[in-house]
């Protein structure tokens, strides 16, 4: 724990360093601001007046019944709907007619309202005013208070108005709907109330069986009038249709003579038959007489029976034999027809009858619907009366209560004014705050811009994150201090903080620190600016001055060599695969003062470096150093500029050291560069250097 309350406190004072700038001038900005407020002169004094209001309840309206409700009195809603735009205007039009000047807008900036619930008196309203004018602070507020009761008053009443238009409205429809109601009960009444009234009080029973009983003697009747025309048909040998022809045709006249006239020509020619032939002048006229006769007897019967609904006979002799009825079969033949016309009588009589009591019949079973049906329009014809007299009730108590109403608020307390007392702050104690309060702004504006930072400014920190990524801090350098006409800083002393990092790394690569063999390492960084030819070079001055074969290999072809700090020349190099080769010239150049020190400088800048670090000649020249040298160190480029030049060597070296700094590279940089170094198989990652440590 204290660990890491010293690195956020390390990391918090390198912020503050950082940002040295921006942190004072925010100091100074609140000291200023607060030596301003201090030299400022008091205020002048104002004056608050407070009043009470309290919410009251109108009484109930006297038309009202017990059953009708009245309307409940509006209660107080809230600050913002006291202090409603038509409050302030009234307000400010109220205070103009008595020559005080008040804009409506800027009397919510000098006004407080606070609503109190109070389980005895009710909600109470607290007004208060603050003004710097003692006397118009009392008349603003007695304004204000008096137009709050007066807008509550308008407020209930329009609530009352807005109910009494409403039931208004819907009264028409109400009424329309209780006519129609009415209306129909009437028509029901006129069309049904005869039969509801004849079954209730059994005039249909009784009409029934009245019909019922008529039938039975109707029947009776009829079978003693069949046993009569039976008998009579018996008698006369015909059928009471039958009867009626003989009847008619008997009593016709014409029928009469021509029977007579026949009677006498058949005579006639009976008597002369024996004593004359047929060819005998007076037989023959008798015959054509008889013919004649004959045909007038047929059309003159056809006359007598047709239209009449009497029965037709086929020839003459039926037409004779029928109309040559005597008195008697004839008063017997009148009598069957007389029976026969009775009995057609009774026969219908049973039929009106009989639909007549299945009618009733009909009518009485279908009493009990239609008592339901008329019960239901009474129903209807209630309910629609008692909604409109409902109505008619509540309209009638809205615009009573309306009459009678009061305002939801009521004046308890009037306005009481009263100075407002005012702090009067000591000039520096005001700059002492704002002192202390420029102190704080400016940590805690370095501390946001320290959070917004995403370098890593502390070894600690550049330590969790090698430590989580498994990756061993090999040696942890503190910032070296150089001259002013050094550009590297370089330790020629024999006392070098590198030396142990020689040690550690053989170590890593897996050789006993006392041991003389050979090593071959290559040392990058993730960005610029981090050291790693600072590092390269000590590390290699560090292992000379230890008494080993060391060779500095400037393999970064993006920038030109450093060599010239240790004394050794920069090459002129027109094709760096021949300048590796060896051919021009020994490529390790010793370095002056520093024995076992060599040094092969960079070619310079070059525009192919995958050529070059890829080429026979740069393997056989490292292959060749191997076997020379105790300690091999090749200075590559960072991953920044090229992410591939210092793995391209990796399978011809021991491993890689990576060298870290402090306040030079971003967090996620650092995580990307370390994710590439580890995805890597043919190259070994044997720690890492904290350059530029802060301890």
């Amino acid at each position: 724990m204290s660990i890491m309350v010293s690195s956020a406190l390390k990391r918090y004072r390198l912020a503050l360093n950082r940002y040295k700038w921006p942190c004072l001038g925010s100091f100074l900005s609140v000291v200023g601001l607060s030596t301003v407020v201090a030299l400022q002169p008091p205020p002048p004094p104002q004056y608050r007046a407070e009043s009470l209001l309290v919410q009251t309840l109108p009484p109930q309206a006297l038309a009202a019944d017990e059953s009708s409700t009245p309307p409940s009195p509006q209660r107080v809603a809230s600050e913002n709907s006291l202090l409603s735009d038509q409050l302030l205007q009234r307000v400010s039009e109220d205070l103009g007619a008595i020559a005080i000047a008040i804009d409506p807008k800027t009397l919510p900036d000098h006004t407080d309202v606070k609503l109190e619930n109070d389980a005895d008196q009710g909600q109470q309203v607290t007004v208060t005013f603050t003004w710097p004018d003692f006397d118009q602070a009392q008349v603003i507020l007695d304004v204000m208070v008096r137009a709050m009761v007066d807008l509550s008053l308008e407020a209930n009443q329009a609530q009352l108005q807005t109910i009494i238009e409403a039931l208004e409205r819907q009264l028409p429809a109400v009424e329309t709907t209780l006519l129609a109601a009415k209306d129909a009960l009437e028509t029901y009444d006129r069309e049904k109330g005869l039969t509801i009234q004849a079954a209730q009080d059994g005039r249909l029973l009784e009409a029934i069986a009245a019909g019922q009983e008529q039938q039975r003697q109707n029947n009776i009747a009829l079978a003693a009038v069949d046993s009569q025309i039976q008998s009579l048909e018996q008698q006369l040998g015909l059928s009471p249709q039958e009867a009626l022809t003989a009847s008619a045709l008997s009593a016709d006249p014409v029928i009469a003579q021509l029977r007579s006239q026949i009677l006498e020509a058949e005579t006639q020619l009976k008597l002369l038959s024996p004593n004359l032939r047929e060819t005998h002048p007076t037989v023959q006229d008798l015959t054509t007489s008889l013919v004649a006769y004959n045909d007038l007897l047929e059309k003159r019967a056809g006359e007598v029976i047709g239209g009449n609904g009497l029965v037709a006979f086929s020839n003459v002799d039926q037409i004779r034999q029928k109309s040559a009825l005597d008195p008697a079969r004839a008063d017997l033949a009148s009598q069957l027809v007389a029976l026969n016309n009775e009995r057609e009588a009774i026969l219908r009589q049973n039929e009106v009858l009989a639909q007549s009591t299945a009618q009733l019949t009909g009518e009485y079973s279908q009493t009990p619907n239609l008592q339901l049906e008329r019960a239901r329009q009474v129903q209807r014809l209630e309910l629609n009366r008692a909604l409109y007299d409902q109505i008619q009730a509540k309209r009638i108590d809205a615009q009573t209560a309306k009459a009678e109403t009061l305002s939801s608020l009521a004046i308890a307390e009037p306005p009481v004014t009263t100075v407002v007392p005012q702090m009067d702050l000591s000039p520096r104690l005001v700059i002492a705050v704002g002192s202390l309060g420029g102190l704080i702004l400016a940590g805690t504006l370095a501390q946001l811009l320290n959070t917004l930072d995403g370098t890593i400014r502390t070894d600690d920190e550049l330590q969790d994150i090698l430590s989580n990524r498994a990756i061993k801090v090999l040696s942890t350098i503190p910032a070296l201090k150089r001259s002013a006409n050094q550009i590297l800083p370089l330790i020629l002393q024999p006392n070098s903080p590198y030396q142990g990092l020689r040690d550690e790394v053989k170590q890593a690569v897996g050789q006993p620190a006392t041991s003389n063999g050979a090593v071959v390492i290559l040392i990058t960084s993730v960005g610029d600016g981090e050291g790693k030819t600072t590092t390269a070079f000590n590390l290699g001055i560090a292992s000379a001055r230890a008494g080993r074969q060391t060779l500095i290999v400037e393999v970064d072809l993006h920038h030109a060599s450093y060599s010239d700090l240790l004394g050794v020349q920069r090459p002129t190099v027109t094709d760096a695969q021949q300048y590796y080769s060896g051919e021009q010239a020994d490529l390790a150049q010793p370095v002056p003062q520093i024995d076992n020190l060599y040094i092969v400088p960079s070619p310079g800048p070059q525009s192919n470096t995958a050529a070059v670090l890829e080429s026979s000649e740069l393997a056989k020249f490292l292959s060749a150093a191997r076997d020379r040298y105790d300690l091999v160190i090749l200075d590559t480029p960072s991953l920044t500029i090229s992410s591939n030049d210092a793995v391209m060597l990796g399978s011809a070296t021991d491993g890689l050291l990576l060298v870290t700094r402090p306040g030079h590279i971003q967090k996620i940089e650092l995580i990307t560069g370390l994710e590439k170094l580890q995805h890597r198989n043919d190259l070994k990652l044997l720690g890492a250097v904290i350059n530029g440590a802060d301890g």
